[in-house]
């Protein structure tokens, strides 16, 4: 039993004889991943920062479907290919050259994990009557524990934390419209676009922090998987659990106020009730955590591995390195939550979202490139071989992505810094849409000089004519 659960895939293609399960899974497990407080809290933003409840919600369910479309189309590269999200990367930016994305890319994993950890740890300390500290190193152990078990009980986690939680969150809606005026609250409306597109930024990207490891939890489908159906069963799970979640949040902030942003564990579990009730809603608050901070600390993981990889040139990681990997992750995590569980995360937490800036370009790059440039298939040897095809360092990609970043701070808001563009919007922060839409665009026309034909018996899937790079890297 160990031996079938235990994974023993890393960074290494999974061969077919090992894939297993159906693109439902991806439903379930990020239905599972999005049915919990951090997305709650994402939703309150918008109203928090000005917005009405109902163009909030219209915000939030726009950037829904466009940043889960963009992590969906992410996810379907998994069964095809059957490597973690990032190795697929070096295709675009060389073998060595992915990891320029994937730095900040491990910052914000370990950062999520942090901030993750004392919301869930608050839960934990409410169930086992230990208090918060305490409460963040158990939940810490547990999640590295599950990381290091890996694939099979990340997706059994989120089955269970599918129906668990959506159990809490069906309860928790009811008592909120029990105690709410409902036509108040969706009368007062008013559009602005600022409010609007702020809304519609927060969830998209809420969405498209999800692509650097998306595929990771789909790569080991079987290869004949339909990418269809993989696309819409990731799109559907991360589409309806944010949204589900991010109204709640919504409606909660826009009657709640102070109660709701000064402790929000403690409104949500009081809005549900006492006793057995409240036991219930702390484990289902940190099962949702914990499902989300197993994929953070497995995504993280998969992406220090790709890094280090691919200036050592290894092609496979031993169990004993996959555990050290995690225990780095899980330490770095725990010493951040702990520091600043008071105060220090909030600031954080607006730090963690201007790194989603980097993230865009990197997906833009991505998706062109598997999709339009190279029709799906790579040179799947060639990924970690920094002398072959793809080479060590790719200018294409590496131009295109500091173009993506240059493109975006004009049109950036933060707490810390604001764009000369942001003003004459109104406020509004569309660094997003610039961040994918500019690379897209350059790479498309850069890369397309480079095609050729990707060799036959290399190549990932079915035998079809395709184009491919002449001497990429050479």
């Amino acid at each position: 039993m160990a031996e079938s659960l235990v994974e023993r895939r890393s960074i290494d293609v999974v061969p077919d004889d090992e894939r297993h399960g159906t693109a439902f899974s991806q439903f379930t497990l990020w239905l599972g991943a999005n049915l919990q407080i951090t997305t709650v809290v994402t939703g309150g933003l918008a109203v928090i920062f000005g917005g009405d409840v109902v163009w909030s919600l219209a915000g939030l369910l726009a950037g829904n479907l466009v940043g889960g479309a963009v992590m969906a189309l992410h996810s379907a590269q998994g069964p095809r290919l059957g490597l973690p999200q990032m190795i697929s990367s070096r295709a675009q930016f060389g073998v060595k050259g992915a990891v320029v994305p994937l730095v900040l890319v491990v910052v914000m994993y370990v950062g999520f994990f942090a901030s993750g950890t004392v919301l869930a740890g608050q839960a934990v300390g409410k169930l086992t009557h230990l208090g918060p500290v305490a409460g963040i190193v158990i939940f810490a152990l547990v999640t590295a524990v599950m990381a290091v078990v890996g694939y099979r009980i990340i997706h059994a986690l989120g089955r269970v934390a599918s129906i668990v939680c959506a159990i809490a969150f069906v309860y928790l809606g009811i008592r909120l419209l029990n105690h709410i005026d409902v036509t108040a609250v969706l009368h007062d409306e008013k559009f602005k676009l600022p409010m609007f597109l702020l809304a519609m930024a927060l969830s998209a990207s809420w969405q498209l922090a999800f692509g650097p490891y998306v595929a990771d939890y789909s790569r080991y489908l079987p290869r004949t998987t339909s990418a269809r159906a993989t696309f819409w069963w990731t799109l559907g799970g991360t589409a309806l659990g944010s949204q589900w979640s991010m109204t709640f949040g919504v409606l909660v902030a826009a009657t709640a106020g102070n109660a709701f942003v000064d402790d929000q564990v403690g409104y949500v579990v009081g809005l549900g009730g006492t006793g057995a009730i409240a036991a219930f809603l702390y484990f289902a608050i940190a099962l949702g955590k914990l499902t989300i901070n197993v994929l953070n600390t497995y995504g993280g993981f998969m992406s220090i591995v790709t890094s280090v990889s691919g200036f050592r040139g290894q092609r496979e990681l031993s169990q004993r390195g996959r555990g050290a990997y995690i225990a780095c992750i899980m330490v770095a995590g725990t010493v951040v939550a702990l520091a600043g569980r008071n105060s220090f995360l909030d600031s954080f937490a607006d730090f963690l979202l201007f790194l989603l800036t980097f993230f865009t370009p990197w997906s833009a790059i991505n998706l062109v490139d598997y999709y339009l440039i190279s029709r799906e298939r790579y040179d799947l040897p060639a990924l970690t071989d920094p002398d072959g095809r793809y080479g060590g360092w790719r200018a294409i990609a590496l131009i295109t992505y500091v173009v993506g970043l240059a493109a975006q701070f004009p049109f950036l808001s933060t707490s810390f810094y604001t764009g000369p563009v942001v003003a004459p919007l109104g406020g509004a922060d569309i660094s997003w849409i610039v961040g994918l839409v500019v690379p897209a665009v350059l790479y498309g026309l850069l890369a397309r000089r480079e095609r050729s034909a990707t060799p036959e018996s290399r190549g990932s899937g079915p035998r079809t004519r395709t184009p491919r790079r002449q001497g990429a890297g050479r």
